[in-house]
């Protein structure tokens, strides 16, 4: 079941996060990620294919190794596209989802995991985004990104409708990769904000996912082992209020689930990152306290605030924001998005399969 999303609310929060033009590809943290996609030489879906943004993103994709692109789209509106963006399909796959010679087989597989219709299946997976999430279902693609012509709310739905959630996940959640320039005598050091785009209001249960799909994408994406910070504005019972419950309820659920992992709670900022001042706050020591490098937010109004007070006092990279949770790597992209937003997102996308 997909949680609830605002449409309006997630447009708000990632045009000024990445809506503009941005020099992505040659940052250092990006370089690495791209390094890292070339190595494994996976392949990407873009169902929006017939738009200039996502062919011009293709091409550098394909040209730079970074993946193997494929457009989806009635063929000759993709070499329309093309044309209109001055570049070359050569090299790039294009399939039309409504002619596929995969569109038999992905109908019964998706008629199957869905109990319906053939029929009713059918007239899902033609639709670009479906078809997409069926090509990373099984196994056609490594990948998918997509939103510049689609919902936040769309792509979650297509995901969890076809990918399906990573196991023990029932909710899709986001989160930013925060590049902070100068911290505590570390030059670029990165964080994981979540969540800072879906989840308004989430549960104990759908705030220990976010936690597990976040602590999940820091192990992947940070360089380091992920440390897990479920934040508040108290620090383990230096204040009560039923919204500190919520956090030490998601804590309690999260060692259920996964005792083993490094997430600890509940924190105030400062103390989930400054060591010094971990050290006074806290009396039992770990190895979370003041080195946490993953950051849950209690709900959207907290992380939606940090991530961009982060970005502008502390000059910071606002990368994302990416979606999280699924079986399988699925990203989403803002409306306003660049062709070099496209393959940044594509590169860490394929770094984290």
């Amino acid at each position: 079941m997909c949680p609830a999303v605002s449409n309006n609310l997630i447009a708000k929060a990632t045009a000024d996060g990445r809506g503009r033009e941005r020099k992505w590809y040659t940052m250092g943290v990006i370089s690495r990620f791209v390094e890292q996609a070339k190595a494994k030489a996976g392949s990407v879906v873009l169902p929006e294919g017939t738009d200039e943004r996502i062919v011009q993103a293709a091409r550098q994709i394909k040209d730079d190794g970074i993946a193997d692109p494929i457009l989806l789209g009635p063929a000759d509106e993709v070499q329309e596209a093309a044309k209109q963006a001055g570049v070359s399909l050569d090299g790039i796959r294009v399939i039309d989802p409504k002619t596929s010679d995969k569109l038999e087989s992905y109908t019964a597989v998706y008629a199957k995991a869905r109990e319906m219709k053939p029929t009713i299946a059918a007239r899902m997976v033609k639709r670009a985004l479906f078809f997409g999430g069926m090509m990373v279902a099984q196994g056609d693609a490594d990948t998918m990104v997509a939103g510049v012509a689609h919902a936040t709310a769309t792509v979650i739905q297509a995901g969890a409708l076809t990918v399906g959630y990573a196991p023990g996940i029932e909710t899709a959640s986001s989160f930013f990769l925060m590049v902070i320039p100068d911290f505590q005598d570390q030059r670029d050091k990165p964080f994981i904000y979540a969540d800072c785009a879906v989840n308004i209001a989430p549960t104990p249960a759908e705030l220990a996912d976010i936690a597990l799909a976040s602590h999940a994408s820091g192990e992947k994406l940070l360089g380091e082992p992920a440390r897990t910070a479920l934040l508040s504005f108290s620090t383990q019972g230096s204040a009560s209020h039923e919204h500190i419950d919520k956090v030490t309820s998601t804590l309690a659920i999260v060692k259920q689930r996964a005792a083993d992992l490094h997430i600890d709670g509940e924190f105030q900022a400062d103390a989930a990152i400054i060591p010094s001042v971990g050290a006074k706050k806290v009396k039992q020591p770990g190895p979370v306290v003041g080195n946490a490098n993953v950051l849950i937010f209690p709900d959207l109004n907290a992380g939606n605030i940090a991530y961009k007070l982060t970005q502008y006092m502390a000059n910071a990279q606002a990368i994302g924001p990416f979606l999280q949770g699924f079986a399988k790597p699925i990203s989403d992209l803002s409306r306003g998005a660049s062709a070099q937003d496209v393959v940044a997102t594509t590169a860490i996308c394929i770094a984290m399969t």
